[in-house]
């Protein structure tokens, strides 16, 4: 494990399967199965804004992966999925410029 001075755990993961999540309360929510390389976790996450869950698959992401589960209309949530705000104020992912290896931590 490499040195961080973050109080969080932040992993690299693959989307394996991404799904529009209309169950939850907050708009523009998908449900995402992430491959951590050992692992693998579920995440809900607020994408759909700018991104269709079609185009997500696939993609590496960051993800927080020791802030405990959420459960989410039902929906298990086990990891954080990272983004920034667009121009309109909504979460756009933040993902690797370049191949990593899946579960690589940020530090």
């Amino acid at each position: 494990m490499n040195d961080t001075p973050l109080d969080v755990t932040i992993q690299v993961g693959k989307v394996r399967r991404a799904e529009a999540f209309p169950e939850a309360r907050k708009p523009k929510m998908c449900k995402l199965w992430i491959d951590l390389g050992e692992r693998e976790v579920q995440s809900a996450a607020q994408l759909l804004y700018h991104h269709e869950p079609d185009e997500v698959w696939g993609e590496l992401v960051l993800c927080a992966t020791d802030l405990g589960t959420v459960n989410i209309a039902g929906f298990e949530s086990e990891a954080l999925t990272l983004g920034v705000p667009g121009d309109d104020g909504n979460p756009v992912l933040v993902t690797p410029d370049a191949k990593v290896p899946l579960g690589g931590l940020l530090y």
